[in-house]
């Protein structure tokens, strides 16, 4: 079944939604649920690190975990919208405790060549996205019990990125964020201005009613933070894609803005974590594990 042929039936579907907050990242992470069967996909889990100290630990993971065994749900997938630079998956941890599929885009391939590069990880490193269980092209559908899901190759923010349309509900991961908050930063390796404008396009044009469930929300003018929108709300309030605001001037604004944004504090240790499906980098002879902090990296 293809993404077109599966997005009438998957709109009637409302599924349930229970999202997580990690203040530490702001990041949204997601449980989403069919409730005629229990089963069950979580979306950009979150994995605790403590820079200046190095240390792992798993907070946010640990209260996905209660939710889904209270609630005695099955998990059929942990789902990564792309490869995040702002914070570290907990997805093997949540395998190892939950079962499920990790699933990730196609186009990791280009991300994991991109940044096996940077990191000088040689041939060990395996750039073909066998670290994932699952890799989806666009339009490809899938199953959570009964609820129909469909991925969405969104890339702009980075190549990788993909939104999973499930229902009624979107998960655009960084692509979109708050009406207040904008769009996806495109200054990354292989991120493009364009190709996220076309991007947003192909989103927004999901009925007006569609929920939009975020990756990140950072708050504003004292607003709380909140993990969702609409897509009709995006269409008239968006600061930088509302429908009155055309390509040039959304180019124009995005790589002025792009120009002034300092880098993510945990992009160095995000993206050697995240192009290996959330695992760390293979240890030492003396069951040591170290991640790299290449010099001018991004110059």
């Amino acid at each position: 079944m293809t993404a077109t042929e599966a997005l009438p039936r998957a709109l009637e579907q409302v599924p349930e939604v229970r999202s997580f907050f990690d203040n530490d990242t702001n990041t949204w992470s997601y449980v989403v649920t069919d409730l005629a069967t229990g089963r069950c996909a979580i979306i950009d889990s979150v994995m605790n690190f403590d820079q200046p100290s190095g240390s792992i630990s798993f907070e946010s993971a640990d209260a996905i975990i209660a939710h889904v065994r209270e609630q005695q749900l099955k998990v059929e997938w942990i789902l990564e919208t792309h490869v995040h630079a702002d914070h570290l998956s907990a997805a093997p941890y949540l395998q190892d405790a939950l079962g499920g599929k990790i699933g990730i885009g196609s186009k990791i391939t280009v991300v994991q060549d991109t940044f096996g590069k940077v990191f000088n990880e040689g041939t060990e490193f395996q750039r073909d996205g066998s670290q994932f269980d699952w890799l989806f092209n666009d339009g490809d559908s899938f199953m959570i019990g009964e609820l129909v899901g469909s991925a969405w190759h969104t890339p702009g923010h980075t190549p990788a990125c993909v939104t999973f349309v499930i229902g009624d509900a979107a998960f655009v991961g960084d692509t979109l964020f708050m009406p207040d908050s904008g769009t996806a930063r495109v200054d990354f390796p292989g991120g493009d201005a364009h190709t996220l404008y076309q991007s947003i396009q192909r989103i927004l044009g999901l009925p007006n009613e569609t929920r939009l469930f975020l990756c990140h929300d950072y708050g504003g003018d004292g607003r709380d933070f909140e993990c969702a929108t609409t897509v009709g709300a995006e269409r008239r309030e968006n600061i930088h894609v509302r429908d009155d605001i055309d390509e040039g001037d959304f180019i124009s604004m995005r790589t002025a803005r792009d120009k002034t944004l300092g880098m993510p504090q945990l992009i160095l240790p995000s993206l050697q974590v995240n192009m290996r499906a959330g695992h760390l980098p293979p240890a030492d002879e003396d069951d040591r594990v170290f991640l790299k902090l290449p010099v001018n990296a991004f110059n």
